[in-house]
Parts: C-alpha cells; structure tokens; sequence
C-alpha cells in the first residue's frame, strides 16, 4: 500500500463509475422502494432481523439505557464520575469477545439452525436481567453490575448473530454491501432518536430502575425476530466433531489476519478507537449539575440527545448519497480530522464562551450533540464497510465478530483511559474546574491516529479487498436459490465457495437490473460510535 501523502487535505474522487455511478444516479429515490427492492434481495425476515437488533436493541436500548444508567450510577448508586466511566467499560466487556460469540453461531447449530436460536437466546438473556434490575430494590454494586453486563451480553450476542448475516450476504451481494450496513445504521439512528425522545420522561416519571426495566421489551422483540428468520434447518450435525471445526475456524482466522491486507487497516482501527478517549461520565455529571454546569433536567437531557440522533440520521443519508464511493483513507481522514475539531465545541461549553457570545447552553448543546452525532456516524459506517470486506469466505460471523472485537476493545480502552483521566485531574461530583483540560486532551488524542492513516486501503469502497486466492480457498456457504438468500452454512466440510466468476456475474446482473429498474437498492444508514461521545 501506499504511503499517505503530504499536502492539501481532499477527498478525492471515486475510483471508477459502475455500481457507485449507478446507484448514485437514484440516490433521490422513496426509503419505501429502497427498502422494497431490499426486502425482495435480501428476504423480508433478514430485514426484520435488522431492525430489531440495530433498530430497537441497539437504537431505542442504547439511548434509553444510557440515559436511564447514568441517573442510576449518579442518583441510586452514588458514585463519582470516573468510578461510573469504569462500569460502563466493565458493562462494554462482553463486545470485546463477540469472536466467542460469532464461533458459536457459526460452528455450534441447535436443533439444526444457527442463527435463531442465537437471537432466541439473546432476547432471554436481555429480557430476564433487566427485570431483575428493575424488580430488586436496593440492589449492591456489584449485582447491579453484573445485570447490565448481562444485558449488554444478550445485545452482543444478537449483534454478532445479524452481522454474521450481513457479513454472508457481502461476499453473496457485493454491491449491497454498504447499503446493508446503510441499513443498520439507519435502523440505529432512527431508534436512538426515538429512544432519546422518550428516556429523560421514562426517568423523570419512572425513576432510573424503571426505565431500565424497559430494556426487555427491545429483547423481546430480538427473541421475536429469531422465531420469525428464514434460516434453512442443517442437516444432521456431528457435535463429536466441534472441536475439529472450532480449530479450523480458528486457524482459518489466523491466515486471514497474517494478510497484510487484513492486519494493516485492524491496527488502524484500533489506535483510532483507543485514542478517542472516552468522558462521557464527567460530561454527563456536568451536564446534570445544577451549580457548576447548566443544569439540565431528565426531560432535557433526553431531547438534547435526540436532536442529536438527528445529526446522526443526517450522517447517514449524507454518507449514503455523497460519500459512500470514495477511497477508504480520504473519508477516513475527514472523518478524524472533523471529529477532533467537532469535540472542540464541548469545550466551549464547559469553558462558558457561549454564554459570553449570547447563545444559552440548552440550545448550544444541541447543536454540539447534533454535529458530534453526524461526524461520528461518517466515521464509523466506512469502518463497517471495510470490516465486511476484510471477512474470508467460511468464517463470515466470525470473523467480522473478530474485526468488530478489536474495535470494541479500543473503545472500552478509551472508556478506562477516560476514567483514569478524569480521576487524575481530580473530576468529581462537585469538581469540574479541570474537566475543560480533559476535554482539550481528547480533543488532540483524536488527531495522533493520522500517522497510521497509510495501513488503511486506498481503494474504493465497492471493491474487493481480499486476495483473489483467499477467496477461492476459503470454505464458504450456501448458494443463493430462487431469488432468495438462503443464510449461510458456515466452517463445513465439503462446501463449495464463492468463486470470483460467481461474484463478477452477480455484480453485473444487480448492475443491469439497477439500469432497468426504477429504484437501485440504496442504503439510508450500526454501534455507532459511543452514543454520548462527542
């Protein structure tokens, strides 16, 4: 790959015409037809499937959880604000280890399927440890902990069962590849929006116990979407053998990260998740403070963060229509570049320059939400493009859960750097005279993965990137039948692959159709980035 030049920073044009001219051509076109050209590619049941994970887990139980667990670590638990950044990194942990996850659903069918039974279990887990959560008054630290880590283990689980889907479905599909991930984040987006509407009156009239105890309804609806999938049932299955399929899934995985093409962008990911440092917690407790900070209410707590979800949804469809078929590494570079200078606008917040220039903290926060929101969702949707083109054929799930894990594992470091920032500048409950310097070193560390910047492709973002052998040798799944995806089989012996003639020949009938048809499929739009983080 090419090193990163000097000079004037631009996003440069898109690589070639094709598919991306194509599709740009009916950017303009109806959500309804999108999603109707979609629902007939890729099957109604794996859009549902979407929906209720990035959608109503993701979407509506991140925005409600976050809202509703910061009250509850401040007002019940009592606890400073680095104490609760480095529970939010505990409750994070089961994101870390999404690969475990994504070998179970790949190698381990139950009752003969894969991948329902995953979202099955998902949707218990979550269901059953936010009621616990919210029926058990006076609850400890440490139970309280393990409840919300067991519900952000439910969400992992669902999370790296529909990515496994998406994942097949790239290789299968590699022109809807970014309007799938589209879809996920447009399913997030419009959930988090609605979810943040509602959770500063859910806590206001509830209590914090009580809005969290509404986290099982998004589980429930996972579990339901599991019952409803479209999955093929396997047939029958040797669980003697496990062990031999979890080591050749497991050194499957362990080629395909020895690729320089592979390896390069995951350091990148990496240090451009570990340096985004994480303070959410000394931001929130600024927010809510009543002498030093603004002050804000439940009620506007919840709106300052849905109008942000807005700016998140605008992200998305600017992505969509303008910025999906540039090169990896100049969106990238924007995308860093303008975060670092977005999180300046939290700075003038917490140093007051907007009281001085006439504007009131409430409507300022807004616009800091909305701005922080919308760049973050550049930044990250071109992530999940690149790690669903860096999966090799056999190990999909998995391996995207591996390539999701290591971005996951930069944020929950981010999260404990954080806390161990706002703990060293003396952040408080009552203390924030140095959380202005926490804002401004976060704000620099954004800047530091640019030097890394050349391990990223320069490709488009229609291309392929994995070796043509990588994809002849890895074992892949089962073929597309009748016009409907049949989801995959994965790590099986005697399989067959995804030969390039078979990619090339779907490409171009997708192209074709797009040429004839009235709408090409779009993608409107997943873990987003933190969803409080500026």
């Amino acid at each position: 790959m090419e090193p990163r030049e000097d000079g004037a920073l631009h996003l440069q044009e898109p690589a070639g015409g094709g598919c991306g001219a194509i599709i740009g051509k009916s950017c303009v076109a109806s959500p309804y037809r999108w999603l109707r050209r979609l629902y007939r590619e890729l099957h109604w049941s794996f859009v549902l499937a979407v929906v209720a994970v990035y959608g109503a887990c993701q979407g509506v139980g991140n925005s409600v959880g976050g809202v509703a667990a910061g009250y509850y670590w401040k007002n019940v638990q009592r606890v400073q604000p680095s104490a609760a950044q480095f529970y939010q990194g505990v409750t994070d942990a089961p994101w870390v280890v999404k690969p475990l996850w994504g070998l179970l659903t790949d190698v381990i069918p139950v009752a003969g399927y894969r991948r329902r039974p995953y979202f099955v279990l998902a949707g218990v887990i979550g269901v059953s440890s936010m009621l616990m959560l919210s029926l058990h008054r006076g609850l400890g630290i440490m139970p309280a902990l393990l409840a919300l880590t067991a519900q952000s283990a439910g969400a992992a689980v669902a999370d790296v069962t529909v990515d496994a889907l998406v994942a097949q479905n790239s290789i299968t599909h590699p022109p809807l590849a970014s309007d799938m991930q589209s879809l996920c984040g447009f399913s997030s987006s419009l959930g988090a929006l609605f979810g943040f509407t509602i959770s500063g009156l859910l806590v206001h009239s509830m209590g914090s116990q009580g809005a969290l105890g509404l986290l099982s309804i998004p589980s429930a609806l996972v579990l339901s979407a599991g019952i409803l999938l479209k999955e093929n049932r396997a047939a029958e299955f040797d669980y003697k053998q496990v062990h031999k399929k979890f080591y050749k899934a497991i050194q499957c995985m362990g080629t395909t990260l020895k690729c320089p093409e592979v390896w390069r962008p995951c350091v990148y990911m990496f240090v451009s998740h570990n340096l985004s440092l994480d303070i959410q917690g000394g931001m929130f407790y600024w927010y809510t403070d009543s002498v030093v900070g603004p002050g804000f209410s439940e009620g506007s707590i919840g709106l300052i963060y849905a109008i942000g979800s807005v700016g998140s949804l605008l992200g998305v469809l600017l992505y969509q229509s303008a910025l999906k078929d540039y090169p990896f590494r100049s969106i990238l570079l924007w995308g860093q570049v303008l975060s670092s200078l977005a999180g300046m606008l939290d700075l003038v917040l917490v140093t007051r320059v907007n009281l001085k220039i006439g504007m009131p903290d409430y409507f300022f926060a807004m616009i800091d939400n909305s701005i922080s929101q919308m760049v973050g969702r550049l930044k990250w949707l071109p992530l999940l493009v690149l790690c669903s083109k860096l999966c090799s054929p056999g190990i999909e799930g998995t391996f995207y859960a591996l390539l999701m894990s290591l971005q996951n594992a930069g944020l929950l470091m981010s999260a404990w750097w954080g806390g161990l920032l706002l703990h060293m500048l003396n952040v408080t409950r009552m203390e924030f005279s140095n959380l202005w310097i926490a804002v401004l070193i976060r704000n620099i560390s954004r800047l530091v993965p640019l030097t890394l910047l050349f391990l990223v492709p320069q490709s488009d973002q229609n291309l392929t990137l994995l070796p043509a052998e990588m994809l002849q040798d890895g074992e892949s799944t089962e073929a597309v039948k009748a016009g409907s995806v049949e989801f995959s089989v994965l790590v099986q012996d005697g399989s067959g692959f995804v030969s390039p003639n078979m990619v090339a020949e779907d490409e171009h009938t997708k192209m074709f159709d797009a040429e004839n048809d009235d709408v090409e499929s779009i993608p409107l739009v997943n873990k987003s980035e933190p969803i409080f983080d500026s």
